[in-house]
């Protein structure tokens, strides 16, 4: 059992985060923000995967005002993302975002950050210190030579003292490395330094597969020690299969039981079945449940029944044909052709569908 770090909590348009809060998945949305349908349809599409914060980046007055729009029309959180542009951020605010997210290395003067910080007070509306390893002030990087974790922990620490100073203590906090062991090491000092929440992430982790080898290390290690509260997996991917990995990565370290879990065997001669086919169309027309219920689609007799056996629903596999066990019981044999259909009216019927 993992204990985590107790944190403070915040709100963030209703989904609590730090505590012992459950640890949210997030995205960002990848369209144009200008582009209000394909932005909210793409939102939708988050938000029917489990998504439960979604980060919309605002680059210019004519994303702000689509950004007004978007939140009309959608239920989910949204985060606004800002650079460079103090105006955006409280435009932003004004404009009903539930959490902004600003970089202290690209955002401004102090007399800037004073003017977020008011207006986010005045709202009761939280802002997210997001340190990424490229945009370190000059100042700290003069001094740390480069991007160094303990940089980036300064970076961090020096706007919390920033935002103390002006009693604005609704705080999330991210420190972001495309390598991983330098995330981890900034995570762990800052969680050593601070009781904020934490937002977890490597940034610009690569392709599905890539990213999701270096976000499920990184991640995995600082979520296994007890750091973090909120996560993002970054994939040059559509940002639906960004929640899917997240979920997998809580779910493995016992952090969170929600939707299907699908054990299935990697293959080998003994299969005589196309398990290949059949856990994707499965895993496919399943994403969306929220039942936690674990289900084994195994091809042949070796490991198949026990692991069947020990599911919530399995399927073990033999030539052309199977056997279904319901909660450790043989529950009916089907044949090859059968199986997809057959194991998806299951899982709905166990999932209350």
């Amino acid at each position: 059992m993992i204990k985590r770090k107790l944190t403070k909590i915040i709100n963030i348009g209703g989904v609590k985060v730090g505590g012992q809060e459950p640890i949210s998945v997030q995205s960002m949305t990848k369209t144009d923000t200008k582009d209000v349908d394909r932005t909210v349809r793409q939102i939708h599409v988050l938000t029917d995967t489990g998504c439960e914060i979604v980060r919309l980046a605002l680059v210019d007055e004519e994303a702000l005002e689509a950004f007004s729009e978007i939140k009309k029309r959608v239920k989910i959180p949204l985060v606004a993302d800002i650079h460079f542009d103090y105006r955006i951020a409280m435009g932003a605010l004004r404009a009903g975002a539930d959490c902004i997210r600003i970089n202290p290395g690209n955002i401004g003067t102090r007399d800037k950050i004073e003017k977020i910080v008011y207006e986010a007070k005045a709202r009761e509306i939280p802002i997210r210190i997001g340190i990424n390893s490229g945009s370190i002030e000059k100042d700290i990087l003069k001094k740390y030579g480069h991007s160094t974790p303990e940089a980036m922990v300064a970076s961090v620490l020096r706007h919390i003292e920033i935002m103390e100073e002006l009693n604005f203590y609704s705080l999330k906090l991210s420190l972001k490395s495309s390598d991983v062991m330098d995330t981890v090491k900034a995570y762990r000092l800052i969680s050593s330094k601070s009781d904020y929440p934490l937002h977890l992430g490597i940034t610009e982790a690569g392709t599905t597969l890539s990213g999701t080898v270096k976000s499920s290390i990184g991640l995995g290690i600082l979520l296994s020690e007890g750091i973090g509260d909120t996560i993002r997996v970054s994939l040059t991917a559509p940002p639906e299969e960004e929640v899917l990995v997240g979920y997998e990565i809580l779910r493995s370290l016992g952090l969170r039981k929600k939707g299907i879990e699908i054990i299935s065997c990697p293959t080998c001669g003994r299969c005589k079945v196309n398990l290949f086919s059949l856990v994707k169309e499965i895993k496919e027309k399943t994403n969306h449940l929220e039942k936690s219920l674990v289900v084994a689609i195994m091809g042949c007799i070796v490991n198949g029944p026990g692991e069947a056996r020990e599911a919530d629903l399995g399927i073990a596999c033999g030539r052309g044909s199977g056997v279904i066990f319901r909660k450790g019981e043989i529950y009916k044999k089907i044949k090859e052709e059968e199986m997809a259909e057959v194991l998806l009216e299951e899982i709905l019927s166990m999932a209350g569908e």
